[in-house]
């Protein structure tokens, strides 16, 4: 089975080839990625990452994969950091404390058949000192992140413990997407 890849992202591309996965095309799915009213982190996780296959598909004979991730404090979706002020704010919020990366797979068949699976990964920051934050902001690495950070990057000196999936965090969770694209009869390598 043919493989759409509903995401431009370099590192959701780098993951998929970790686990033998090259997709046949990669397209940019446009979808309004605005929580709705009162929506909790992992229903707007699974919704946003079905919408983004939805978006793209289903195509014959070819399915879809799209994921999201979203970032969560509490009941609190945080946004993207499309700023260095909103990027200092979301890790003075993440300083020293636990948090949620939810990353929501969704594997749409080519008969419009939606396959979601959810890896909700614990996160817990060290306490940041501003000069920390300061040189972060400087290095520009999280911008247009979810949370502000880049785990894969230099916030991973930030991280205390982690308590589910490494790479969940950075975009796609392997072990959940593995299992989706096997079970679907996508080729791996």
């Amino acid at each position: 089975m043919r493989l759409i890849l509903a995401s431009t992202s370099p590192r959701r591309r780098d993951l998929l080839a970790r686990i033998g996965a090259v997709p046949d095309r990669v397209v940019a799915p446009d979808i309004d990625e605005t929580p709705l009213k009162g929506e909790l982190p992992r229903p707007y996780a699974l919704r946003l990452a079905e919408a983004k296959a939805r978006a793209i598909g289903p195509v014959d004979g070819t399915a879809v994969l799209a994921a999201d991730t979203t970032i969560a404090v509490g009941r609190r979706i945080l946004p993207p950091a499309m700023t260095p002020d909103v990027q200092r704010d979301l890790l003075s919020l993440l300083s020293g404390r636990r948090h949620h990366c939810i990353t929501a797979v969704c594997l749409l068949m080519p008969d419009g058949q939606a396959r979601i699976r959810v890896c909700d990964t614990v996160v817990t920051f060290k306490r940041l000192e501003t000069r920390e934050i300061d040189a972060y902001l400087a290095c520009g690495e999280g911008l247009g992140k979810a949370g502000g950070y880049a785990i894969q990057g230099r916030a991973e000196a930030f991280v205390r413990t982690l308590a589910g999936s490494h790479s969940g965090v950075i975009g796609l969770p392997l072990y959940d997407t593995r299992a989706l694209l096997e079970t679907a009869g996508v080729p791996l390598g």
